[in-house]
């Protein structure tokens, strides 16, 4: 079936934004969870610490696993996808009840609506729009449910410090670590005082504390959280005064975070211009198209310009991925 000169406009624009869109989350797929290099260095701190608790145990503190009300579907969720817990564990990070039957219905739902724009509002040929509503189906849901848990960990990461000082004053009071522990999660406000409610609430129903905290972190999959868990780790195997250890643990995350901030200001102008001269190409070829449509068509149904236009494309890839991981730093 022949394109027209419309139709292949849009779809070049289409499979071009979708291309550099995939590279930017290949390169930032490894910001929730603080880095490939943030995980090695906990590992090599104390790797005894930093392996999540038994299984023995964690059955305990297990929440529910039904991820629909239909015993069919939730079959068929168990069996059909690849790695649900990964997906459950994601989902969660959101700190919304998002079950994972609601996650694939809306997927379903983007993906039946961009097939159906895309065919009907752009008369695209009806395997361009299935291409075209899978690939919104799969990416817009995933980009939202990844926006929603970076804003809350984020939110976590500023105020953890804080929590931190007030376990520090509850230990220098005299309490004990659980009861200052309950205390952050009473006194503290969301995403911290609910994730150590929850602690809280499962060293009271008999669960060990290190125990309950790792069923913490894998929802909080950050690493400044992970420092809090090996610190009492190490402190319980070797004593010491465990409210001095957790003052410095403390000023150190601030002073990670002033850091980051000071990184983020600096690379902030190189990133808009990563940005900048990425999408500077195609707003000028929707503007030639805009003022003379056939002198810039000449590059779509000339074979020597189909070659030049994969060729351009795949150096911009290349070119922004290349300023996109020049800006990014490991702290």
């Amino acid at each position: 079936m022949t394109l027209t000169p419309d139709q292949t406009v849009w779809l070049l624009g289409a499979g071009a934004l979708l291309t550099i869109f995939l590279l930017g989350l290949g390169l930032s797929s490894d910001d929730l969870a603080g880095g490939r290099a943030a995980k090695r260095r906990l590992a090599r701190v104390t790797p005894g610490a930093v392996r999540a608790a038994p299984a023995s145990s964690t059955s305990r503190l297990r929440r529910s696993q039904q991820d629909s009300s239909s015993p069919l579907v939730d079959r068929l969720i168990k069996s059909l996808l690849p790695a649900p817990d990964k997906l459950r564990a994601r989902l969660q990070r959101t700190g919304r009840d998002i079950a994972i039957s609601q996650y694939l219905l809306a997927s379903l739902l983007v993906g039946f609506i961009f097939a159906a724009l895309a065919h009907f509002a752009f008369s695209l040929p009806p395997w361009v729009a299935v291409a075209q509503g899978v690939s919104s189906g799969v990416i817009l849901p995933h980009v939202v449910v990844g926006f929603l848990a970076k804003q809350r960990l984020n939110k976590f990461i500023e105020l953890f410090p804080d929590a931190i000082d007030l376990i520090v004053r509850g230990l220098r009071s005299g309490l004990p670590v659980t009861e200052s522990i309950t205390t952050v999660g009473h006194e503290m406000r969301d995403p911290i005082g609910i994730e150590f409610r929850r602690i809280a609430d499962a060293v009271r129903v008999g669960a060990k504390l290190e125990e309950a905290m790792w069923a913490v972190a894998r929802r909080i999959d950050v690493s400044e959280y992970k420092y809090l868990i090996i610190t009492l780790s190490i402190q319980r195997e070797t004593g010491g005064n465990l409210a001095e250890t957790l003052a410095n643990l403390s000023e150190l995350l601030r002073k990670r975070r002033q850091m980051k901030l000071k990184v983020k200001a600096m690379s902030s102008e190189a990133k808009v211009s990563a940005w900048i001269i990425g999408s500077l190409p195609f707003i000028m070829f929707g503007l030639l198209f805009m003022m003379n449509a056939g002198y810039i068509l000449t590059l779509i149904y000339d074979p020597r310009g189909q070659v030049l236009l994969g060729v351009a494309l795949g150096f911009i890839v290349v070119g922004t991925g290349v300023m996109w991981k020049m800006v990014k730093f490991e702290i």
